[in-house]
């Protein structure tokens, strides 16, 4: 990893490009397994986005949901899967976002049901 830390980053702060960095673990779960684990999220309107190489694409299946924002751009989603249980569009990632959004390009970050919290280290 490059390093500990967490970026807080909001809607105003991403139009006004400063970042809070705070030493965080965030663990995202679903059906008891671990999606995903970073101390390297970067949070926007409230979502921990996780680098790409801290999620666990075992349980990630592309979806062929789109979506669109207008300060992010386009999204695309991913199904979670565990076991026979398919949570739908429970994953989301901007590939390519706009450059206010930049710190989440490849990132993903999680919701419908996906727990996503803070986790102790040794």
């Amino acid at each position: 990893m490059l390093g500990r830390s967490y970026l807080n980053l909001s809607n105003s702060l991403a139009l006004s490009g400063r970042l809070k960095k705070i030493s965080n673990m965030m663990q995202a779960k679903w059906n008891g397994r671990v999606l995903a684990e970073s101390d390297e999220t970067v949070v926007v309107e409230g979502n921990h986005y996780f680098p790409e190489t801290a999620v666990n694409k075992d349980y990630l299946r592309h979806s062929d949901t789109t979506s669109f924002c207008g300060w992010k751009g386009d999204c695309s989603y991913y199904d979670v899967v565990v076991g026979d249980d398919v949570n739908a569009d429970a994953a989301w990632v901007y590939r390519e976002p706009y450059p206010k959004a930049q710190k989440i390009a490849g990132y993903i970050a999680f919701w419908k049901g996906v727990a996503v919290s803070e986790v102790a280290t040794a």
